[in-house]
Parts: C-alpha cells; structure tokens; sequence
C-alpha cells in the first residue's frame, strides 16, 4: 500500500533546498561568510563524534534496559523502570551539567579509593575531559528513550514466532538473537532513525560545557566578529544539511523495508 506522504512532491525540500543555496551563494559571494564556514567546519567533527558515540552506547544501553524491563524477575523489571522515568523526566540540559560537574567528579572519587586500596596513585579529574562527560551524559538520557523503542519492538513480534522457535528447541538467548531481535529490528529502525536525527540537534547542547562543537564555534565567532546572521546561517545550514541528508536517507531505507516486507 502507498503511504499518503509518498505521493506528494517534496516542495518542502525544494524550499529548503532554495534557501540553502542562497546561503551557499552567499558563502561564495562574501568574506565574512566564508569566514564563518572556515571556523565553523572545524565543529563538525566534534559533533559528529559526540552524536554516533553517545548513540551507540545509548543503543546498546537501551536495548539492555528494555530486555530487563520484560524479564519476568519484578526487581529488574522495577530498576529499569525508574531508571528510564528518571532520566525521561530531566531535562537533558539539567544531565548535562549533572554529569560533567556531579555524577563525573564522585565517579572519578570512586576511582581514586578503589586505587588508594591497591596502593595505585590517585588520577585527576582533569583527565576526563569535558567531552567525554557529554558524551556519556546524552548516552544516560537517550538510553531511556531508546529503551522504550526496543521493548515496543520487541513486544511488536508475534508472539506464535517465539513459541514456535521454542518448540525447535532454540534457547532463549537464541530465540531473542535469531527470531525476535531480526523481526523487531525492522520495526523499530524508522523510531532509531529519527532519535538518531534528534541526537545531532541535542549534541549543540554540549556546548553549555564548552566543547568545540558547531554550536559553541558559532558562538565564539559570532561573538568575536559581531556577525549575528552570517555565522548563524551558517551554522544553521551545516546542521540542516546532516539531518535533512539523514532523515531523506532513512526514509529511502524504510521505503525499501515496506517493500521488503510486502513481498
């Protein structure tokens, strides 16, 4: 069946492509936007870093905690409910600052006993850096999103394909790794895409913390050379341009499976 959406010309991203190349013309065209690119383009690796990182371990993380949230053991099912409330239920910001100046401080302490009873020299605290509290701070919150999205994937799945892998006499580990997991996968990748489009926008929050990301460059420049509109186009643009691009190549994908599946 063709889906409503697929049937309408894209203008919105004929729009959106129009006002791009105006700013692109206009980084062609002007020094000071040119200038912004340059200082700019330097960010993006950082939030690139910071985006795939943290979604990755907020995947694994994620697909943890939803499996314990379906155990029949009531005390895990428990944990990972108030795990996933809390860290749903602060602001990531508020995380943000929580783990860099809290949570990284007292695991950095717990380092240092556990050194200290081994006789081993303390470290500093200074040597977790910034980016890598964020990193694990957007890691702590998306997992509690990501852990919804993979148990309504998984309680998605027929429930006649597990008790007929159970009848073959698979495990359970191997009914959960070669039955439900493929089959929940399928469901859950168009959510996974789009939180995963939502962590390259949240990453700019790293930038509370002082991480050279696109956000915090743009705001050096834009508060160095005064060029408010320039350097916020262009910052802007960079990050349109990877979530646009992103989003239109998840969209591609979920089409393929809808067809996949139709056959």
């Amino acid at each position: 069946m063709i889906q409503p959406e697929e049937k309408d010309f894209p203008w919105w991203l004929v729009v959106l492509a129009g006002l791009g190349l105006w700013v692109f013309a206009g980084v062609l065209s002007d020094a000071h936007y040119r200038a912004a690119l340059s200082m700019l383009a330097r960010g993006i690796r950082i939030t690139l870093l910071v985006s795939v990182v943290a979604f990755l371990g907020a995947s694994v993380l994620g697909l943890g905690l939803a499996v314990m949230s379906l155990s029949r053991r009531v005390w895990l099912r428990q944990i990972a409910r108030f795990y996933i409330e809390v860290m749903r239920g602060v602001p990531i910001i508020v995380l943000l600052l929580y783990v860099a100046f809290v949570l990284a401080p007292g695991l950095v302490a717990a380092l240092n006993w556990a050194l200290a009873a081994f006789g081993q020299e303390p470290v500093s605290a200074r040597g977790f850096s910034l980016l890598w509290r964020a990193v694990l701070a957007l890691t702590l919150a998306y997992s509690a999103f990501l852990a919804e999205i993979f148990r309504a994937g998984i309680q998605a799945v027929d429930r006649g394909q597990t008790e007929a892998a159970q009848a073959l006499g698979l495990s359970p580990w191997q009914r959960f790794r070669f039955v439900i997991l493929p089959q929940a996968f399928r469901l859950i990748l168009p959510p996974l895409g789009n939180d995963f489009v939502a962590m390259i926008k949240d990453s700019s929050l790293v930038a509370v913390l002082g991480v050279t990301d696109i956000a915090q460059l743009a705001k050096i420049t834009a508060s160095t050379n005064f060029r408010y509109f320039e350097t916020y186009n262009v910052a802007a643009l960079l990050y349109l341009t990877m979530t646009v691009g992103l989003s239109l190549i998840l969209r591609r994908i979920e089409a393929r499976l809808r067809r996949g599946r139709a056959q």
